[in-house]
């Protein structure tokens, strides 16, 4: 029997090549969108979903498992990226991104846990990010949001193991796609006391989505995930200095570790 995955944020960039990959291996893949009109090419449905919103997550996965008869695996991939000083980004967009990154995997996972406990089975794989694992300068806030939910997954596997339910994160590196663009970026403001190391940073970050990896790495990861009988709990993927500065994290000093950071920013 093809699995029944279901995919938050399926319409673009990596859950789109996560979607198209797998359904090139014979599973049931649902995407999400907010807007699912705009995605009739898609080569798997694409269905409404808005992670903010309870009411629309619970409807999504209800759909999905009245169609199907089961759901076997979430992806929670849905998410967005900001950057800008943390004194400088307004607290609306602050909330807007824990509320994207953070609390609507966690609403999505509650909504998929008491079909995947009636089946005795399941696996929720988290896409966060290698930035989770360090704060990095102007992009503190995605660094949290990213960060608690790899903090998360660890604690919800305890809590299921009884269940016969698996998680894990794959943390991505950068990779080219689209996040630039729906990227929240606080403005480079004149004057300010971060305008010039604001300002060199953020090119620097763009510069590295620009020229990232292909998003199929991801989809060969997920793949591979899914497939494992007992997944470990973290993942990586990227480049081999972006997943070895996890390594180096827990092996410098933290001040040595802060130094090394603030030379590859130029700060």
């Amino acid at each position: 029997m093809s699995k029944v995955i279901l995919i938050t944020g399926g319409s673009s960039g990596i859950g789109k090549s996560i979607g198209e990959f797998l359904t090139t291996k014979g599973f049931i893949v649902y995407g999400t969108s907010r807007s699912p009109e705009r995605y009739k090419d898609s080569k798997f449905p694409i269905i409404a979903l808005d992670v903010k919103e309870v009411a629309s997550i619970n409807s999504a996965v209800e759909s999905v498992i009245t169609a199907e008869g089961r759901l076997d695996v979430l992806i929670n991939n849905a998410g967005v990226g900001i950057t800008g000083p943390i004194e400088e980004t307004p607290e609306e967009q602050i909330q807007h991104n824990f509320d994207t990154n953070f609390f609507g995997p966690i609403n999505v996972i509650k909504a998929v846990l008491p079909q995947m406990r009636k089946q005795n089975s399941g696996l929720v794989i988290n896409i966060t990010s290698i930035a989770g694992y360090m704060g990095l300068p102007y992009r503190g806030i995605y660094s949290a949001s990213k960060g608690a939910l790899e903090l998360l997954t660890e604690a919800f596997r305890m809590e299921l193991k009884d269940f016969n339910i698996k998680m894990t994160n794959i943390a991505p590196g950068d990779f080219a796609t689209n996040i630039a663009a729906g990227r929240f970026h606080s403005p480079v403001t004149k004057g300010s006391p971060y305008e010039k190391a604001y300002g060199s940073v953020l090119k620097d970050i763009d510069e590295h989505v620009d020229s990232g990896s292909d998003p199929i790495e991801m989809a060969q990861m997920v793949l591979k995930v899914i497939n494992t009988k007992n997944p470990k709990i973290h993942y990586k993927v990227g480049a081999f200095m972006q997943k070895f500065s996890i390594v180096l994290k827990f092996i410098l000093p933290d001040k040595v570790y802060e130094k090394m950071l603030l030379n590859h920013y130029n700060l």
